[in-house]
């Protein structure tokens, strides 16, 4: 069998597995949360329709198909489907969301190709990619349609993979191992690295008053935050940081070290941001999981090991502590 089939039936099969699953999750969400058929089936509807273009950048054939001139077109819908899918009947449609989301994905896409690839347009692109998220863009584009329904995902979701798809298509970053199923080796050493942290990590949150004890959460709670960290947040935050920023700063500097502890500290600041700004508390701590995160990284040859620690360390946090 051809490479191409089997990265096609791979996807294929992502694509069925992850529907079903999102179904699911959906229906069951919606039934707990009492969310109405009228808001939540069209948001349902929207993620289920992001969700294949979220899949692509995880794989590398399939990606590649889409370098040059394809590529505008598959951010453009990317981020456009899903917004009109979500305006039959949970949001209203707006057409300045509308130009909002195609300008933000056509900016993303164009970036590289207008601009040189240096040192001062990757900060630049790095800079556009932190406005967006601290910004909160995509809030008045997709307001709350009923309580406990919050539909900006979607916006995050696109962003996510518009930002991995220009770097490697675009910008031609060498490969960061960006995908959603580490390798064994890659477990073993981000596990390793999630034990290093703890003495260190976890005395210095207590002590900084940045967590507390709580009462240890539901096995489904915890599942379902290791497996949405895993594949969303942490997947993305090691990519920009671990995958992207180091090695600039390492191709910059010429010096590895330098590199992961600039990279380190950068992470730290990054969560001033946190929960309310200015968090200083978080800052020494997130650091320092930065450090352990970028040493996997190194370790392993591959961003998934630093996704292993990363998701280890939330996940304890969210199951045991406030």
């Amino acid at each position: 069998m051809k490479p191409m089939a089997k990265t096609l039936g791979g996807f294929r099969a992502a694509v069925l597995i992850g529907w079903m699953a999102l179904g699911v999750a959906g229906v069951l969400y919606a039934r707990l949360k009492g969310i109405p058929s009228w808001a939540a089936v069209p948001v349902m509807a929207a993620f289920l329709v992001e969700y294949p273009f979220y899949l692509v950048p995880a794989f590398p054939t399939l990606r590649e198909r889409l370098a040059g001139a394809r590529l505008p077109g598959f951010l453009l819908a990317s981020t456009v489907l899903p917004y009109l899918v979500c305006c039959c009947g949970a949001v209203e449609f707006h057409w300045i969301g509308l130009v909002r989301l195609a300008a933000l994905s056509l900016a993303l896409c164009l970036w590289y190709v207008v601009l040189p690839a240096n040192a001062l347009t990757d900060i630049g692109f790095l800079a556009l990619i932190a406005g967006v998220m601290l910004g909160r863009y995509f809030d008045s584009i997709y307001p709350k349609p009923y309580p406990g329904v919050d539909a900006t995902y979607l916006g995050k979701l696109a962003l996510i993979q518009m930002t991995v798809m220009t770097l490697t298509l675009e910008r031609r970053i060498q490969e960061t191992g960006y995908g959603f199923l580490p390798k064994w080796s890659e477990w073993r050493i981000g596990a390793l690295h999630y034990l290093y942290f703890v003495p260190i990590g976890l005395p210095l949150a207590l002590a900084l008053k940045a967590v507390r004890f709580a009462a240890p959460q539901p096995v489904w709670v915890v599942a379902g935050t290791f497996l949405g960290m895993l594949w969303v947040v942490v997947l993305f935050e090691e990519f920009l940081f671990r995958g992207v920023l180091q090695q600039w700063i390492e191709e910059w500097t010429w010096r590895p070290t330098t590199a992961l502890i600039v990279t380190s500290l950068l992470f730290g600041l990054a969560h001033l941001w946190f929960r309310s700004f200015p968090n200083w508390r978080w800052v020494p701590v997130a650091a320092v999981l930065g450090w352990f995160c970028g040493r996997a990284r190194n370790q392993a040859g591959s961003i998934r090991a630093g996704m292993v620690t990363h998701v280890l360390v939330v996940t304890t946090w969210r199951a045991f502590f406030a």
